[in-house]
């Protein structure tokens, strides 16, 4: 059903910590017309547990503007299941087209606890849905196994696979087939996960560098597997900011150097100071300075 690249986009600010939806505009844009296939909204890099519900619907219009005839997705983590299925409820009222759902970022359920929470909240929005599995930062495991338990329900169409271990996209394909689109969800295994069969790439360093993102898609689509390793040896250094417990601040503040925006972010985080800022401005420049020509690759028309 989904493929292809879907930046987790970030929410922008205003010095007052208001929602800049004029930035926001801006930036959505910007990844719709390098040519993503879809937007998520209010993700871990979107800052969406720091935001109330008004405005993680209000971050799901802007991405609804944006992407037009292409999937807006909004992301479902909450504590509990009665909440989780509310926003679930609004976000199809707002004109979502489908759903990406964290279990309990709260309480780390079991197998059992995990199944009955996902299907909750499918069946609360009647929403196609992308599953988020990462045992690293949200501690709890959908592995392919509980997809293959949940295959019944129509509804549940894509898994964001980020165990942080490739071979997970394998086991995804030998315990499930093409049931579920398989997206990848950890930057610096973007490639390796889009040639083991991943079709798609929920992305973090996408919002500063959409053109390149995409360039590795659609070379992996195309057979062009060098050009694909050439911008992605390029790109490893700046992808491996998404890893980190400052993925949040490190990625705002490549967007503010590449596309001129601002790194604010809500609290308790903080934007970048000192040596960390430095080294993260470093990396990002050192990237730009030395970007690849994506017109002169060899498969390039």
């Amino acid at each position: 059903m989904w493929q292809g690249v879907f930046p987790a986009v970030t929410t922008k600010f205003k010095e007052d910590g208001s929602l800049d939806h004029a930035e926001m505009e801006r930036c959505f844009a910007y990844q719709m017309e390098a040519g993503c296939h879809g937007l998520i909204a209010c993700g871990t890099l979107g800052e969406g547990n720091m935001l109330s519900p008004e405005e993680r619907l209000d971050v799901l219009k802007l991405v609804k503007g944006a992407t037009g005839n292409k999937p807006a997705l909004l992301t479902i983590s909450e504590a509990g299941t009665r909440e989780a299925c509310e926003l679930a409820k609004k976000a199809a009222g707002a004109g979502a087209d489908g759903l990406m759902v964290v279990p309990s970022p709260i309480y780390f359920t079991d197998e059992r606890e995990t199944i009955a929470n996902i299907r909750a909240i499918t069946e609360a929005a009647d929403l196609p849905v992308m599953i988020y599995s990462n045992r690293i930062g949200y501690r709890v495991d959908v592995t392919p196994a509980m997809m293959n338990e949940m295959a019944d329900e129509k509804r549940i169409v894509a898994i964001k696979e980020s165990s942080d271990d490739i071979r997970r996209t394998t086991e995804m394909v030998n315990e499930c087939g093409d049931r579920f689109d398989i997206f990848t969800g950890v930057d610096n295994l973007g490639l390796e996960a889009l040639m083991m069969g991943a079709v798609g790439w929920v992305a973090g360093l996408v919002v500063a560098f959409p053109r390149e993102t995409v360039a590795i898609y659609e070379a992996v689509q195309d057979g062009r597997f060098e050009d694909a390793l050439d911008i992605y040896r390029w790109f490893r250094p700046v992808l491996d900011l998404d890893v980190s417990t400052y993925l949040v601040q490190q990625i705002k503040l490549a967007e503010a150097i590449e596309l001129k925006s601002n790194d604010r972010v809500r609290g308790p985080r903080l934007p970048l100071a000192g040596e960390h800022r430095a080294r993260v401005e470093k990396v990002v420049r050192d990237a730009i300075a030395n970007r690849p020509d994506l017109k002169a690759l060899k498969g390039a028309a």
